[in-house]
């Protein structure tokens, strides 16, 4: 479809954790049922998947590199180049310079924005996210006025794109208030507490802004991420510099304290 990349046989579904097939999981342990972990399980030496859950990639690619498009770069490069789609010489806001914001940055980056401003409460991160793309930074709780006001003091009336990482309600609400009347568009990516609720005033959208959602950044994983793969191995796309450390399968309970500690 060209509609979109929600396919509704294989969208993720964390509680189903058996093959479509037969509702029966391939794996046991002591005569016990273990179950698929988002359709792939991939935390094991060999898995089953369904063929929908399958990429074809360039033989060449090095899979210790490109296994990490299989979900944060990609999401983010997508929300900027396939959803945000900043003009040339435009100004685009990222709101979490994590892994997804710095690629939502490099896609900025790639489209050709002029003004990449990051925004995070950590600002060990800043220096890092300049080698993604990003111009300028702002940090929250150096203002005292909202960061929605802050952003269009800076870019005279507000950013022409948004792209939020976060999942925070509040920093999505912020990414839709800082884009420009008339044309900003705010792309949200980050994936919110369940019980949240996004308020702002209908104003804003008669005003002409635009909010969109996105999920893997309208990539198509059968048919796109081969193309993405592509882009690493022109040296178009650079992944070794989203990889911080790499561990050996048997400390990955180390690999998830690292993520849990940022």
């Amino acid at each position: 479809s060209a509609e979109s990349n929600m396919c509704d046989l294989l969208r993720i579904n964390t509680d189903r954790g058996v093959m479509i097939g037969d509702g029966k999981s391939r794996f046991s342990i002591g005569g016990k049922p273990i179950y698929h972990f988002v359709g792939t399980s991939t935390f094991s030496e060999y898995t089953v998947m369904h063929v929908g859950c399958v990429a074809k990639i360039n033989p060449e690619a090095p899979l210790d590199k490109v296994c990490v498009l299989s979900c944060g770069i990609s999401t983010g490069l997508g929300a900027s180049i396939n959803v945000a789609k900043p003009p040339k010489g435009s100004t685009v806001a990222i709101f979490g310079l994590g892994a997804v914001g710095l690629a939502a940055a490099e896609g900025a980056r790639i489209a050709g924005a002029s003004r990449i401003i990051g925004v995070d409460l950590n600002a060990s991160r800043f220096e890092e996210a300049r080698k993604f793309g990003c111009t300028e930074f702002v940090n929250p709780k150096d203002h005292t006025k909202p960061v929605q006001q802050v952003l269009a003091d800076m870019t005279n009336g507000g950013v022409d794109r948004s792209v939020e990482c976060t999942g925070n309600v509040n920093a999505m609400i912020q990414a839709f208030e800082c884009v420009h009347d008339g044309w900003g568009v705010a792309v949200l990516v980050g994936v919110p507490h369940k019980d949240a609720e996004f308020k702002t005033h209908p104003m804003n959208f008669l005003n002409e802004r635009t909010l969109k959602g996105t999920f893997f950044g309208n990539f198509k994983p059968r048919t796109d991420l081969p193309n993405v793969v592509e882009m690493y191995m022109k040296k178009e796309l650079e992944v070794e510099k989203f990889i911080t450390h790499s561990v050996p399968f048997l400390e990955i309970n180390k690999a998830f304290d690292l993520m849990a500690k940022g």
